[in-house]
């Protein structure tokens, strides 16, 4: 059964990764920067500043933490324990693989961190604003540069979509966390280490 997932994931990676051109390499490496992405990001810590006041200092410090959250264990949890070659990597079909700018990677790519890191941030958002168009564009987002990874030739569409999961699993447990310190903050449970005192 496994074998069969992994054969289907290779032929779907082979068949989506075969549709390039010129133009579209250049769009799919920029997308798949991290820098490039730093004036989206300046928006969103304006625009979370601009609608929760004070309380964006304890917001932010959880989107970050999802991230990294989400980045570590894709990593350690996942690249180094099931050590799955990227394309890239994978002698059987390296020959196949359309790749830009000689880029490869590293040598492991289940999960992937970019979707990990980006679907985290999504799903945290999403759940912050709840906001139709806000969750629809972040998670449009999130798939525009999970599939530039793709496109790229670094990662399996199984690997997407195992970041893809890790990274909203993170994303929830990250609110879920932050949404009950806040309430116990607010209804003076918790301040400064004293404890509320019931009448």
């Amino acid at each position: 059964m496994l074998d069969q997932l992994l054969k289907l994931d290779t032929h779907l990676f082979l068949w989506l990764n075969s549709h390039h051109s010129p133009f579209w390499d250049d769009v799919m490496w920029f997308i798949s920067g991290k820098i490039e992405w730093l004036p989206l990001y300046l928006v969103l810590i304006a625009f979370i500043i601009y609608r929760f006041r004070w309380k964006s200092i304890t917001i932010l410090i959880a989107v970050i933490l999802t991230i990294a959250l989400a980045d570590q264990l894709a990593v350690k949890a996942f690249k180094e324990v099931f050590e799955r070659l990227r394309p890239t990597h994978n002698p059987e079909i390296q020959h196949l693989v359309h790749i830009v700018n000689d880029y490869r990677g590293g040598s492991y790519g289940f999960v992937s961190n970019h979707a990990a890191n980006s679907f985290s941030l999504a799903m945290f958002i999403s759940l912050l604003f709840k906001n139709r168009y806000v969750t629809i564009s972040i998670f449009f987002w999130a798939l525009l540069v999970s599939y530039s990874r793709i496109y790229l030739g670094v990662h399996y569409p199984g690997d997407i979509l195992g970041g893809a999961v890790l990274g909203m699993g993170i994303g929830c447990m990250i609110f879920f966390g932050y949404t009950k310190l806040s309430e116990r903050f607010m209804n003076g449970s918790l301040c400064f280490g004293t404890t509320k005192v019931s009448k």
